[in-house]
């Protein structure tokens, strides 16, 4: 089983900053089976240029619980996946420190699908999200909103799967690609 995950956040580093919204999408390998989705009280302001990309503001997450109000939650559900997300070790540092924040110890192994569509769907000019979706004519409803990317990762992740993905993941990508996929 694996997590699809996305978060958006107060800044570009988890040391300091805090999540604002989060989306979990469950995936047993075939399609979403679960999912979790909420605004987070991210306990301080959100800043200017983080509204202006994401158009989440203060008065949105006022009333949104804190994350260590649905920490366990989280915790329940990623203890039991894979963690998966576009650009891996932003969402997964956020996550963790969270997390441990709140009084959990998580530590999960992970999959970044920016290095694994480089892997299976090579010659694109970019693997930013926007711009690997833009060439996979994969939509996003709703760009720098948690469940908007999420679910455009899963679509991303799928089609990793069917282009030689899953069976790669099966066999050989433990001692083959630790770049791919990491166990902390």
């Amino acid at each position: 089983m694996y997590s699809i995950v996305d978060i958006e956040t107060t800044g570009s580093h988890a040391n300091g900053n805090n999540i604002t919204e989060i989306a979990i999408l469950v995936h047993d390998g075939y399609s979403v089976v679960d999912e979790y989705h909420t605004l987070v009280n991210p306990g301080r302001p959100i800043p200017y240029f983080i509204t202006a990309l994401t158009g989440i503001n203060n008065a949105m997450v006022a009333i949104a619980p804190s994350f260590s109000e649905i920490a366990e939650k989280v915790h329940a559900i990623l203890s039991q996946t894979v963690f998966v997300a576009h650009n891996v070790g932003f969402d997964y540092s956020f996550v963790k420190s969270e997390l441990k924040l709140s009084g959990f110890q998580w530590d999960a192994e992970k999959l970044c699908t920016v290095r694994m569509g480089r892997k299976f769907l090579p010659g694109l000019d970019s693997y930013s999200l926007g711009k690997l979706c833009d060439s996979l004519g994969i939509e996003i409803e709703a760009r720098h909103r948690a469940y908007g990317d999420a679910k455009a990762t899963v679509e991303v992740f799928e089609r990793i799967l069917k282009n030689g993905g899953e069976d790669f993941f099966q066999t050989k990508y433990k001692l083959l690609n630790r770049q791919m996929y990491f166990k902390p």
